[in-house]
């Protein structure tokens, strides 16, 4: 599958008067699509998509209807973090009441029932509230935000905790979660491949796709299975032996701190110094002094 974009929503993002502030455009991710703008009032309908949509409210409340002139018409006063989710496959109808700053998040169905292990519907809903998927959606919005190619492997794991939540807490006719599964861990042989891809790509963006494809796992198994291994998210794991191998080159070599910076994955040398301050209170210079 390619990038998704625009092509894949079902066109809120194309009323002309919209005009995103960023999306993740341009940066390769194939199982999100997301794009931050401000709204204004309309009414409106639209034939379905291949992805689902899911709003999140990050100002209001603000009365939404949708569904309008059918059996199942409904409003809401929508207050800031509400979300508004719209399944793939549907036609929508609505109306929006007032102005609006909004964050869209689109993923394809593959995704979510790769996430759920089973076959799963998505319910519509208007005004509800999810603290976590909230915080997942605000996430992804700081990672396009502040977008570093290193990011990539994180950026992958927040959409597939994305499209666990959405699976777990957003199915039509939820009655009660699903019975946890007994934690599965990567095989010796498995976890070895992925070593080795770590390894040698080092100084590449690495997404998760790419991993779980070293162990011929999907990326929500391959995710799931690998931090029962090792404690850590893929993305944390890869951070850390970036981390690992620019302090030993600092402390060991001579190589200017930002050619050491890009050899490890880093974007820049201004990139290596806040992740080192954040991972060990430190920066490369005190690194290179202290070695």
């Amino acid at each position: 599958m390619g990038e998704l974009g625009p092509a894949d929503t079902n066109g809120i993002l194309s009323l002309p008067w919209i005009r995103p502030e960023r999306t993740s455009a341009g940066l390769g991710w194939d199982r999100i699509y997301l794009s931050k703008q401000r709204e204004r009032p309309y009414r409106a309908s639209f034939g379905p998509a291949r992805t689902h949509q899911l709003i999140l409210h990050l100002a209001g409340p603000v009365t939404v209807r949708r569904g309008i002139g059918s059996a199942s018409e409904h409003s809401r006063r929508v207050p800031a973090g509400g979300l508004f989710l719209q399944p793939s496959g549907r036609e929508l109808s609505v109306e929006l009441g007032g102005a609006l700053e909004t964050l869209h998040v689109y993923l394809p169905d593959s995704a979510v029932q790769e996430a759920a292990g089973a076959p799963v519907r998505l319910a519509d809903e208007l005004g509800s509230v999810d603290p976590l998927l909230e915080q997942l959606v605000l996430a992804l919005d700081g990672v396009v935000r502040d977008w570093e190619p290193g990011a990539r492997a994180y950026a992958d794991q927040l959409g597939a905790l994305v499209a666990a939540q959405l699976a777990r807490q957003h199915r039509d006719g939820r009655s009660a979660p699903a019975e946890p599964r007994p934690a599965e861990a990567l095989t010796d042989r498995q976890f070895a491949q992925v070593r080795e891809l770590m390894d040698a790509r080092l100084a590449e963006p690495l997404g998760l796709a790419e991993l779980a494809a070293a162990t011929g796992l999907s990326v929500s198994r391959f995710s799931r299975r690998f931090k029962a291994r090792t404690g850590l998210p893929p993305h944390r794991y890869l951070l850390r032996l970036r981390v690992d191998q620019a302090g030993l080159l600092l402390r060991t070599g001579t190589e200017p701190i930002a050619e050491i910076a890009v050899r490890c994955g880093f974007s820049h040398q201004e990139h290596l110094t806040r992740v080192l301050r954040a991972q060990l209170g430190t920066t490369p210079a005190a690194l290179r002094r202290d070695g």
